[in-house]
């Protein structure tokens, strides 16, 4: 019997799977405890696990290592079905290539794909069924989401979100498209256009592999190392996961480790949540900066060479950074004096001039702080509205709701700080 989906709330069997991990040549560190639990992991939903230790743990100890006989690994995926999905590849990327540059960090992602699926249609004959049995039924991220959800969401979160929904269509329109798939590969057509399977599927790839460089002709390569896969996020992490030259998963104490402390490591950029919550369906309760969400200055911001992680506001203090002033006025300078003063200070800010940038900031201050107030105002306007219309959907139908309100809250509440602040300024 393949894994049952239907029941979302079915819980999860992670002992079988530490059993089953160990049978195969799994070891862990004296201490080490895998545990679920119905705490909501800030996800809005109760499925989730963690790892902790009752035993301190020194920097650099293994902790947990999971040799390659059961690491599932996108090269080796590739190498046995590659043939068969020429055309499926060829179909990702050009999708990849017209919004950006990692087609073949996609790849290497279909093939996890496409042996979770395969995995799922060998049921309880799968040699990872146990693992399988222990993996979330139900997800809360973007591929998750539904045109409702995006609706009420802010524009950034809702553009990351339905950005990772787009990449999840695009795997399944290729899997599908691919002449006599169903021939070379034991994957059923019932399969092929389960919609929920292949959702999660997907969403099971993307959110518990971790990337790694081989030195030959493959580069990068996503893995996957049951129960390294059970180990959490923290902006602070204790533990960093690597993949050695035979293939087998190491999990690595980046710091000493007291006992009773969660093992975690780094799922991503600790400035700026809303990617990891668009990727993974959970908001980090410990992120201390948030992105200032001016994505109507886009193009200003790719213009002066600024990444989003740059544009922050502080969730504790509203402390705004120096670049996000650099952006604003930027943009007012464009719209006044495009060739005069905009370029001189476009050129300030491309030879880090902070003597000339300060000038710049001084004199055009105010107009500057009104941009930033009425951006601020209005985000914080959108947020609240946003959150409202959430809480009237029906969770039965929206279980999301919980992650998206959480999310904009976080946005409402931080952006009401930084509006305290600018009112301050004058």
């Amino acid at each position: 019997m393949a894994v049952d989906l239907s029941d979302v709330h079915s819980p999860r069997d992670v002992y079988s799977m530490e059993g089953w991990a160990t049978q195969y040549g799994m070891q862990k560190a004296d201490g080490v405890e895998l545990y679920p639990t119905d705490d909501d992991n800030g996800s809005g939903g109760s499925d989730y696990s963690f790892m902790t230790t009752t035993s301190p743990i020194a920097v650099g100890q293994t902790i947990v290592f999971v040799p390659s006989n059961i690491v599932i690994n996108s090269a080796t995926i590739r190498q046995e079905y590659g043939g068969a999905l020429q055309q499926a590849e060829e179909a990702i990327m050009n999708s990849v290539s017209k919004v950006s540059q990692g087609g073949d960090n996609e790849i290497s992602l279909f093939y996890l794909f496409i042996k979770i699926l395969l995995e799922y249609e060998l049921g309880q004959n799968s040699p990872y069924h146990p693992w399988l049995q222990s993996l979330p039924r139900q997800f809360y991220n973007g591929v998750s989401m539904t045109r409702a959800c995006f609706n009420c969401l802010p524009p950034y979160a809702g553009w990351l979100t339905s950005n990772e929904r787009l990449a999840y269509s695009h795997f399944a329109r290729a899997l599908r498209n691919t002449r006599d798939v169903t021939f070379y590969l034991p994957l059923s057509e019932e399969t092929m256009y389960n919609d929920d399977v292949l959702k999660w599927a997907y969403n099971v790839a993307l959110t518990r592999h971790v990337e790694s460089w081989q030195s030959n002709e493959e580069g990068y390569v996503k893995v996957i190392g049951p129960m390294a896969d059970m180990i959490n996020h923290s902006s602070e992490p204790n533990c960093k996961i690597g993949v050695d030259y035979e293939g087998n998963v190491n999990v690595i104490a980046s710091c000493d480790i007291s006992p009773g402390s969660p093992l975690t490591m780094s799922l991503g950029d600790p400035t700026n949540p809303t990617p990891i919550f668009a990727q993974y369906g959970f908001l980090p309760r410990d992120c201390a900066t948030i992105f200032c969400k001016a994505m109507h200055l886009e193009k200003r911001i790719q213009e002066l060479g600024y990444g989003f992680s740059e544009l922050l506001f502080s969730t504790e203090t509203g402390e705004i950074a120096p670049k996000v002033w650099d952006v604003f006025l930027y943009d007012l300078l464009l719209k006044s004096d495009p060739t005069g003063a905009a370029q001189h200070f476009y050129m300030a800010c491309m030879n880090d001039d902070e003597v000339i940038k300060e000038q710049y900031h001084g004199e055009y201050f105010a107009y500057t702080l009104d941009a930033l107030k009425t951006h601020v105002y209005s985000i914080m306007s959108d947020a609240e509205n946003l959150t409202m219309k959430a809480q009237t959907y029906d969770l039965n139908t929206h279980p999301r709701v919980p992650v998206i309100v959480a999310h904009n809250q976080l946005v409402s509440q931080t952006f009401a700080i930084t509006a305290a602040l600018l009112e301050q300024m004058g």
